[in-house]
């Protein structure tokens, strides 16, 4: 059975889509046994709590380094025996010490197609806002291994999501979410999790 950590910063939709695909089965051989927030004050951590999973805060700020966060980090899920680390809308940059310490076990969800709209700076409306700016017809979200450049992984699953006449970012962030995000991150860790990546 592969320990499987969620990384979250807010609202914890991401979280939730793999709890439900958890509770229905959908992660034979995972499960997820940590909810780690680098905001004490993210629903994603109610939802956990609700759910019965252990939760813990690393809060970026009480570190005086990037390294010294990473330290705690590490430590944190190693004590937890994590096989499987998931970012959802975890809003903090891992440093190599992360990256390298649980390479190709982490496992990140992006509201884009990358190449496009992807790298430091594109997270949560701005990516909507920059692809609605753009013009492109077709966005969508991509689950891929996480190293040490932002959004530079190896991609696992993409699914692409059309744009409409009088998409807003927040109609389109939504349309994302529902259709690609919440689809292809469960299905990722479960193939993770069953040997198949």
């Amino acid at each position: 059975m592969v320990n499987i950590a969620v990384l979250v910063s807010g609202g914890g939709t991401n979280l939730q889509a793999l709890i439900d695909a958890q509770k229905a089965g959908k992660i034979p051989g995972g499960r997820i046994t940590a909810v780690i927030s680098s905001s004490p004050g993210a629903y994603a951590l109610e939802r956990a709590r609700q759910n019965g999973i252990d939760t813990a805060v690393l809060r970026r700020k009480d570190y005086a380094t990037q390294s010294g966060f990473d330290d705690a980090l590490i430590a944190e899920l190693k004590s937890r025996d994590i096989g499987l680390v998931v970012l959802a809308g975890f809003l903090c940059i891992l440093g190599k010490k992360v990256t390298d310490a649980f390479e190709r076990r982490i496992l990140n969800v992006h509201p884009s197609l990358i190449p496009s709209f992807c790298g430091k700076g594109f997270y949560g409306l701005r990516v909507h806002e920059a692809a609605l700016a753009y013009g492109v017809k077709v966005t969508g979200a991509t689950v891929h291994f996480v190293n040490e450049i932002p959004d530079g992984g190896e991609i696992v699953l993409q699914k692409a999501v059309d744009i409409e006449p009088g998409d807003t970012p927040e109609a389109l962030q939504r349309r994302v979410m529902e259709q690609a995000e919440w689809e292809i991150l469960p299905r990722a860790v479960a193939m993770f999790c069953q040997g198949t990546l």
